[in-house]
């Protein structure tokens, strides 16, 4: 083997770059996907337990609910033979339990009530607009005042809509009506919600580094969201209807595939100009934020009382731009 002296030769590739600056970027890896915190939240809110976890569920609770029940006699009776006033204030104690987890069943039971009241309105209106039955439509319409006949902020809409009822002589006139006095003021409040769950996720993602940080933030601002925007439209939930509801919005979107966001939509507030090049985290937080958001758009029509016909759907990137104006700042 000889010692070579003098300049080595290395050949070039044909398609290299002639200089550095020309060369491709190096691909940042973390950039973020389609696996986000939103999608995982998506996963785990509309994964249906099992037949065999909701039969273990069942039969845990209703052996708990008894040996707490025998306990408690056994606990009262030793207790009244010792003392018959003690006996007695330990059964006032647990009757005062009873009725307070009686209470809790009725308050969830009338929320229920409230969502299927909602899912009844919904599929009439749909029915009346396919088959332009006017008696139907007007069966919807009077759903809708006695829902709303107690709301201060419908009092306007559903007043304007009482007086003009009766001059619109098709379904789908009557549902237009409807839609634009008594439920546009609802769509700006439920709006409103979403924006600022939006910007509140993409600023948890942005700021806190701790792992798992951005999932949890998502996950207690959609609940929080999807439960203020059924309030909004008249169907409040109580703990177990709102995770009911959750479930319903979750399922939709992950069986339609809108859970991930467009392409188009990701590229326009993270894949270019100075929030994609600040920091990594920043990207991440808008990408996470315009999820919440179209989470927020199924939610609205999932607990809104009519579809999306006379008025548009809220659209995901007007609701992301209001909610990121000024967050992260703006490129002069």
């Amino acid at each position: 083997m000889t010692d070579r002296k003098g300049p080595v030769l290395i050949e070039m590739d044909d398609d290299a770059p002639a200089t550095p600056h020309m060369a491709d970027p190096v691909p940042d890896l973390d950039m973020p996907t389609r696996d986000t915190a939103m999608s995982q939240v998506a996963a785990l809110a509309a994964r249906k337990p099992s037949p065999l976890a909701r039969w273990f569920w069942t039969t845990l609770g209703a052996l708990l609910t008894f040996v707490l029940g025998l306990a408690a006699w056994d606990f009262v009776i030793s207790l009244t033979d010792r003392s018959p006033i003690l006996g007695a204030i330990a059964t006032a104690l647990i009757a005062a339990f009873v009725l307070a987890l009686l209470a809790i069943a009725v308050r969830e039971g009338a929320a229920f009530w409230r969502l299927a009241r909602l899912d009844h309105i919904h599929r009439d209106a749909v029915a009346a607009h396919v088959s332009g039955d006017l008696v139907l439509a007007r069966g919807v319409v009077d759903d809708l005042a006695k829902l709303y006949a107690n709301r201060p902020d419908a009092a306007w809409g559903l007043d304007r809509l009482t007086r003009r009822r009766d001059d619109i002589l098709d379904a789908e006139g009557l549902l237009a009506l409807a839609e634009t006095d008594l439920l546009a003021p609802l769509d700006a409040r439920a709006a409103r919600e979403v924006e600022a769950a939006a910007r509140q996720v993409a600023t948890v993602t942005a700021v806190v580094p701790l792992a798992l940080a951005d999932v949890i933030a998502a996950l207690t601002s959609n609940l929080r969201m999807i439960r203020r925007i059924a309030e909004v439209y008249g169907g409040r939930a109580g703990t177990f209807g709102a995770w009911r509801l959750t479930r319903s919005v979750f399922t939709h979107l992950v069986a339609t595939g809108a859970v991930a966001v467009g392409d188009d939509l990701i590229g326009s507030v993270a894949g270019g100009g100075v929030l994609a090049r600040v920091s990594r985290r920043f990207g991440e937080g808008v990408v996470n934020g315009a999820l919440t958001a179209r989470v927020g758009v199924a939610a609205m029509e999932v607990c809104r009382p009519l579809p999306f016909t006379a008025t548009r759907r809220p659209s995901v990137t007007a609701l992301v731009r209001r909610a990121m104006t000024g967050l992260f700042g703006q490129k002069d």
